[in-house]
């Protein structure tokens, strides 16, 4: 990739935006497409910073790490609507914190009485927490600053984005089609907006691989909770009882959110697949497509770093 050369990045979710700012503070001329500006799924997002439940392990933990010196980096702006947070994370069947999680700032275990009735374990430390509509604000802004445009339309083919000398595919679950990729599927996600009744710590459960997910983050003047993980759905409509059963599951855990005034409920597909794909592909005609999709629940987390490696793919093709 060479200064002023044209890339399209399709897609404009975290995903594509943070993969255009960096493409763009590195000297590209970078034309971001999407049908949604920014994409609905990285709206709905949480969300807390924590590599969980993708692939390969070994390029996560490598992605994981390089978004987490930025997002420490970003918390010093609070306009970023990027903050670090202490908080606990929780199970009921005395699982072993993962990890990445022993690696963080006031990591430690969790004494039996700073637990919620019901649970056994729990650890303790301090992480990112993301204000979405905030921070994907701060990404289209910083975008803009770097020269970047930003064209909101829909894409039939990857062919219909150029001419460029190059594309970057952050389509997220558009991937399916525009590549096509039919490994990619969705895992439906909802989460509660209310009013935050004085809460200034996290709380998440390990559920597993259960789709009952169960978390509160707070973000100043409001509280998201969360959440579902309901594998192979697509639907964005709302769900009043699975928003229901967000609201009693949180209210158990934190009784004061019992009050709290619902604003909104954010409904996003989580682009999932066996393996994210970072990698280059090369046409018959020579243009050359980077892919940077299939993150699952963990696009924010992993953000920075793939939006690094799709750089360095693009500088070496």
């Amino acid at each position: 990739m060479t200064a002023g050369e044209r890339v399209v990045v399709v897609g404009a979710g975290v995903a594509g935006l943070t993969t255009a700012v960096v493409l763009a503070e590195a000297g590209a001329s970078v034309h971001v497409i999407a049908e949604q500006v920014p994409g609905g799924t990285s709206l709905a997002a949480g969300a807390m910073w924590g590599p969980y439940l993708v692939e390969p392990k070994d390029k996560v933990d490598q992605w994981g790490q390089r978004s987490l010196e930025i997002f420490r980096e970003l918390a010093q702006d609070p306009a970023t609507g990027v903050r670090l947070t202490s908080g606990i994370e929780a199970s009921r069947t005395a699982e072993a914190a993962p990890d990445w999680a022993a690696t963080l700032p006031g990591f430690r275990p969790c004494e039996r009485a700073e637990l919620p009735a019901g649970f056994t374990a729990g650890y303790r430390f301090t992480v990112p927490l993301i204000d979405m509509p905030t921070y994907l604000d701060y990404l289209l802004r910083r975008l803009r600053d770097a020269g970047g445009v930003v064209e909101q339309r829909r894409l039939t083919s990857l062919s219909d984005a150029g001419p460029a000398s190059a594309i970057v595919n952050c389509a997220g679950l558009g991937a399916r089609d525009l590549v096509p990729d039919p490994d990619l599927r969705a895992i439906r996600g909802q989460h509660v907006v209310v009013t935050n009744p004085g809460l200034t710590e996290f709380f998440s459960e390990d559920t597993g691989l259960s789709p009952d997910l169960l978390c509160f983050y707070p973000h100043g003047d409001t509280v998201v909770l969360g959440g579902t993980a309901i594998d192979g759905e697509g639907d964005l409509a709302p769900d009043d009882k699975a928003a229901a059963g967000i609201l009693a599951r949180c209210a158990e855990v934190e009784p004061r959110l019992d009050e709290a005034r619902v604003l909104e409920h954010r409904i996003g597909a989580r682009p999932t697949r066996a393996t994210i794909r970072v990698e280059s592909d090369r046409w018959e005609d020579g243009s050359v497509v980077v892919h940077n999709y299939g993150h699952g629940g963990a696009g924010v987390t992993l953000s920075w770093g793939c939006a690094e490696e799709a750089r360095t793919l693009l500088a070496t093709k």
